[in-house]
């Protein structure tokens, strides 16, 4: 059973099919899992083991997924019944009333919840330390950081406590912890899947619902499951081709790559390590047979992209916490919540309505200018999934907010681009430091071109490339 709980979820779903297990013997393997490992690593906060089994016989048989694990992370997909903290004290007691649409569509596929995992307060940074839980530990080594915000999905997957975790993606939050914990971790196009019914969208269109995995068919069947258009949403992504799992192990032909792998930006440091990970890459998918060379859009450059960016950010944090204030009946007073999130929401009641329309204005211009360069004849663009190395918990400290903005900023250098923009991109784990420590690698395609990134994704994992 150990090795099954290794193996990745559409294996797990075969051998319940074939009778090799049962539902509940699985679902009984991993809770055994969890327990044992999370000790350490402090990945899942709220459990739901008893649920999990009162459920697991009823599912039938011919759902997909039937009595697979999965975790759902604690910020986005609301589970009925279920407690949302989204990794803040101001939530305590909390309970969600309905099914999100992607929870909904796993269920009826058979997953089971197993639980929900940590996340910082409101996504808002690049590591998992929330003052509610506590940190998350990197399964790699568990001074570091897992990443965030989805940190506590990525370290339950890459320790082996579920093959798949859902996870969300405004700034990087998929693509940052799937670096750090060594897992795939794909950003789907926006409007790819629903945040209904309870929001539209997350953060002016920023935040897209997604997975951590540990092979790229599972990102692909995951997202399978819970892509598509709901009425009333405000976004609609272009159409797929057919289902994204069909596309592992199609050719994806000869591909034209760019790669950078030192930001263009000046205020970003160089980081030698995320340069030796982008320039073995670069020669990988060179010798695959891609024409690839170093060429990237012109707008990565822009100084003034993290201005704007952050301006909608913090705009969105003012106003989750009149949320919080409307969901518990209470408002929320400032010194409730973390530093970072204070002075965030301080700046997003403070700007007017004028000053956030220009800044998502300014988004827009700066996405053309950004998806021109694919227009022009380039597939992909490659490039770091995060703009730091690995780095240890504390290192994004939570009182002093100069140094955790301006090294967040850095972090992010690489994935809030195409938050903005949009576009897919995926973390693939291409490269680890001398230490040991997974370092991802990003791909990134035209809006809409999920297919080629699982078809490219699915060509490296193929050629063993994958480091863990």
């Amino acid at each position: 059973m150990e090795e099954l709980l290794e193996q990745d979820a559409v294996a797990q779903a075969l051998a319940v099919r074939q009778g090799h297990v049962s539902a509940r013997e699985l679902v009984e393997a991993a809770i055994a899992r969890i327990e044992r490992a999370d000790v350490a690593i402090n990945a899942v906060i709220h459990r739901r083991f008893e649920r999990a089994l009162d459920e697991v016989d009823g599912i039938p048989a011919e759902a997909p997924f039937r009595g697979v694990p999965i975790l759902l992370k604690d910020l986005g997909w609301p589970q009925a019944g279920e407690p949302y903290n989204a990794g803040s004290r101001t939530m305590d007691g909390v309970r969600i009333g309905a099914d999100g649409y992607g929870v909904a569509r796993l269920r009826e596929a058979g997953f089971v919840v197993l639980g929900r995992t940590n996340t910082p307060e409101f996504g808002t940074t690049i590591t998992t330390e929330p003052v509610a839980y506590g940190p998350t530990r990197n399964p790699y080594d568990h001074r570091y950081s897992a990443g965030g915000s989805s940190g506590g999905s990525a370290a339950a997957v890459a320790a082996g406590m579920a093959a798949v975790a859902t996870a969300s993606d405004g700034g990087g939050s998929i693509r940052i912890p799937a670096s750090l914990c060594g897992l795939v971790g794909l950003k789907p196009t926006r409007g790819r899947s629903s945040f209904g019914p309870a929001a539209g969208e997350g953060w002016n269109g920023l935040s897209c619902p997604g997975f951590v995995t540990r092979t790229v068919r599972d990102t692909a069947a995951a997202l399978d499951l819970i892509a598509g258009f709901e009425p009333g949403d405000p976004y609609d992504a272009p159409a797929l081709p057919g289902p994204l799992l069909h596309e592992v192990g199609a050719d994806p032909g000869r591909l034209r790559v760019g790669f950078v792998a030192a930001h263009p930006r000046e205020d970003v440091p160089e980081e030698p390590e995320l340069v030796t990970a982008v320039t073995r890459a670069a020669a990988l998918l060179e010798g695959l047979g891609h024409d690839v060379a170093p060429a990237h859009p012109d707008a990565l450059a822009d100084p003034d992209f993290p201005r704007h960016f952050g301006a909608i950010v913090a705009d969105n944090v003012a106003t989750e916490v009149e949320n919080v204030g409307a969901l518990r009946g209470k408002p929320v007073e400032l010194e409730e919540l973390e530093p970072r999130n204070q002075a965030m929401a301080k700046a997003g009641r403070a700007r007017g309505a004028v000053e956030h329309l220009l800044a998502a204005q300014w988004i827009d211009r700066f996405r053309r200018r950004l998806a021109a360069w694919w227009a022009s004849g380039f597939d992909l663009l490659l490039c770091p999934s995060l703009g730091v190395a690995p780095f240890p918990l504390g290192w994004i400290p939570p009182d002093d907010l100069s140094v955790a903005f301006g090294r967040t900023a850095h972090a992010v250098s690489f994935t809030s681009p195409f938050n903005a923009t949009g576009q897919p991109a995926i973390s693939l784990p291409l490269h680890r430091t001398a230490d040991g420590l997974p370092v991802g690698v990003q791909l990134v395609a035209a809006a809409g071109r999920e297919d080629l990134l699982i078809r490219i994704a699915a060509q490296i994992e193929a050629a063993g490339a994958f480091l863990r």
